[in-house]
């Protein structure tokens, strides 16, 4: 059974006192552990009060009943305005508490679960709860000033972990722990395979994909190499569809929002890689009823017939429904109006269908910006119905040397730091070019693929290989590799 609101934070704080005993502390603080964790969540709650401008009775009684202090509305006016707290103050205050008890599931190898996933949770829960006090309409500051912070906090603790893992690779592994000491995997374990009967043919079942949490699923999209701006966006429009499933269940008015978006940017920008993940978030926050992706192009909504590109596209739409329908340059359908070209016609069937299955369909198109603009000025239905435009910047070479050893550190290989400064070099370079054909993580991924070759041609030539060998990337396998 899931604890309440206090218990929650009641059981923090019991946590703080054993961390405390094991010779925890608040970086740059001399309060004991739990002082500085009330002292955390009164001001993460004072945060999110002065962003709206508006203490409402509510707040007021929710971070009375939380600290057992009889506040009033004159009390905390006072305070904030005195003592206004900043996005900087609060994320600082708040990642000190939340490295103790990162550092703190580590050292414990998980003991009483993850607490440092514990603590996240329950702040975006209670900051979700401030959002939606009363029957007040949400306060878009607010909910954007929430998600910034949450995402901060999320990578912050994902580089804490990386880090850790980076300076003792030859200890556990935090996230090779068993699954009863994660409670990030909400997944049931699955029940005994009951004996088949002699002879009896095995009963045949459709592969179920495993459920993961919402928490697991922010998770994954908030570690993504860059896309900051990307991210922010994202996470602010979700936290406004929590805030909208929460004000349906308590029967407060809603307003629509649209969730059909541009994605425009460069090639191998993760705009695939996101639409895919934003369908699995839209599940479970409950948008979606299944939350898969269907991914086209031209090629696969036009038809060179007349009347065939509208069955063709419903085909389309009718796979996608119920998940997210990814047109990859969408511009191409736009790009000849000539009288024997179909395009036209599979976006006036798109445009039906978006209005006709607006519940359970979320349609993005993708491409490069100045000619997605094209696109949306070729029908005068396109721009209303995308009024969300989502840029994707282009990699810097940081970003794209942090992929890279991603995709080493996946496949078990290691870069020496001679491999690592030319590899760097090669990135830096791509970008200040910024070629026609540069394609940002595909560049990546094919510079990836050109090292292994040049590894195994080296080894090849050699009498003895040895696992240090396998796994190393030289110098020598980087240094020559070209990229149209």
């Amino acid at each position: 059974m899931k604890r309440s609101r206090n218990e929650t934070l009641q059981y923090l704080y019991k946590l703080c006192g054993q961390y405390e005993e094991q010779g925890f502390q608040a970086k740059g603080s001399n309060m004991p552990l739990k002082d500085y964790a009330q002292f955390a969540v009164m001001k993460f709650m004072l945060y999110l009060i002065g962003n709206d401008k508006n203490i409402s009775d509510y707040e007021v009684r929710l971070i009375s009943d939380c600290h057992k202090i009889p506040f009033t509305k004159e009390y905390i006016a006072k305070f904030l305005e005195e003592k206004p707290v900043s996005a900087d103050e609060i994320f600082t205050i708040l990642n000190r508490i939340l490295a103790v008890f990162t550092e703190a599931d580590i050292q414990n190898e998980a003991k009483y679960g993850s607490t440092s996933f514990l603590l996240l949770e329950f702040l975006d829960e209670l900051g979700l709860e401030f959002i939606t006090s009363e029957n007040i309409q949400n306060d878009d500051r607010t909910t954007r000033a929430l998600g910034v912070l949450m995402q901060r906090l999320r990578a912050f603790r994902s580089a804490y972990l990386r880090n850790w893992m980076k300076m003792h690779h030859d200890r556990i592994n935090p996230f090779s722990l068993p699954e009863e000491n994660r409670p990030e995997q909400r997944m049931e374990r699955p029940a005994k395979i009951p004996e088949q009967k002699e002879n009896a043919a095995p009963e045949q079942k459709e592969p179920e994909e495993t459920e993961i949490s919402l928490e697991e699923l922010l998770q994954n999209l908030n570690e993504l190499t860059g896309l900051a701006s990307v991210k922010e966006e994202l996470n602010s429009l979700i936290n406004l569809l929590k805030v909208h499933k929460i004000r349906a269940e308590r029967n407060m008015p809603q307003t629509s929002v649209s969730l059909h978006m541009v994605f425009s940017g460069n090639p191998g920008t993760g705009k695939t890689t996101v639409a895919r993940m934003l369908g699995k978030i839209y599940k479970a926050v409950g948008v979606l009823e299944k939350g898969h992706l269907v991914e086209v192009d031209r090629s696969g909504l036009v038809s060179g017939y007349v009347g065939q590109t509208a069955m063709k596209t419903r085909k389309v739409i009718e796979d996608a429904l119920g998940g997210v329908l990814f047109i990859d340059e969408a511009y191409a359908l736009t790009a000849n109006t000539g009288g024997n070209d179909f395009g036209t016609e599979a976006v006036n069937t798109l445009l039906k269908a978006m209005e006709d299955h607006r519940d359970n369909l979320i349609v993005i198109v993708a491409g490069y910006t100045d000619l997605m603009q094209e696109f949306l000025d070729s029908n005068p239905g396109l721009r209303s119905r995308f009024n969300k435009q989502i840029v994707f910047d282009n990699y810097t070479p940081e970003e794209l040397m942090n992929i890279f050893n991603g995709m080493c550190s996946k496949a078990f290989f290691r870069l020496t730091e001679q491999a690592s400064a030319c590899a760097l070099a090669f990135f830096e370079e791509r970008v200040n070019k910024n070629l026609p054909g540069f394609a940002n993580g595909r560049d990546v991924r094919n510079y990836f693929e050109k090292a292994l070759t040049n590894q195994a041609n080296r080894l090849a030539g050699m009498v003895s290989v040895t696992d240090e060998d396998l796994m190393t990337i030289t110098e020598e396998d980087v240094k020559s590799i070209e990229l149209f």
